[in-house]
């Protein structure tokens, strides 16, 4: 279980593929090698992968390695990443952890396409602070129903709040800190994004379903 609040910005480092329906990655990391253990999740761009292998980088930091199976590959980014690309990052949340997004499980329904990317107020020179950002994105309308207003979504493991709606398009506001501690800084149009709605909206879509 995640909160959506990105604890670091990674790189893949390799990318080896292990028939057609297996890949292995390894990502560098902050993180100290240390507090890393095999089986331990990381959500990496929202996507909940399992450790099968880590180790200390000289330079500082870790490196570790999650394997992606065909279902993970086929429904999210993961089969488009390649040796470069930075990912969101955030640990598996601890009992007593401070949950400053919402629940996310890291488990992704689908993508979403950024369609428009607005700075709303610009950066001042000078003055530390970053332009306010609005991205549009466009959804499946099979998930469209469980977006709402002032409800909460997980962007490529980013917990961000929805502002509008309109069909199966919604907007995210995100704030210049946002921007610069995770990948969003460098996202634009025509992008794809892991997309994983809030979980009591897919139960109260779900309720709503069986009620007669």
């Amino acid at each position: 279980m995640f909160t959506g609040i990105v604890s670091d910005c990674g790189t893949i480092a390799s990318v080896s593929s292990h028939g057609s329906s297996l890949k292995r990655l390894r990502i560098n990391a902050s993180y100290d090698a240390e507090t890393i253990a095999l089986g331990a999740s990381i959500a990496c761009a929202g996507v909940c992968l399992t450790v099968v292998a880590f180790g200390a980088r000289p330079e500082g930091g870790c490196w570790f390695e999650v394997d992606a199976a065909a279902e993970t590959l086929a429904l999210t980014t993961v089969g488009q990443w390649t040796t470069g690309k930075r990912i969101n990052l955030e640990r598996a949340l601890k009992i007593g952890d401070e949950l400053g997004g919402h629940l996310v499980s890291g488990h992704v329904d689908g993508l979403a396409k950024i369609i428009a990317r607005e700075e709303v107020t610009a950066g001042e020179a000078g003055s530390g602070w970053g332009a306010t950002t609005r991205f549009v994105l466009s959804v499946p309308k099979a998930l469209s129903k469980f977006i709402a207003v002032k409800g909460s979504v997980a962007l490529d493991g980013t917990s961000l709040t929805i502002n509008t709606v309109e069909h199966d398009q919604f907007s995210v506001l995100l704030i210049p800190h946002t921007l610069q501690v995770t990948t969003w800084g460098q996202a634009k149009v025509g992008d794809l994004v892991n997309l994983e709605v809030d979980q009591m909206a897919r139960y109260a879509a779900r309720l709503m379903e069986t009620r007669d």
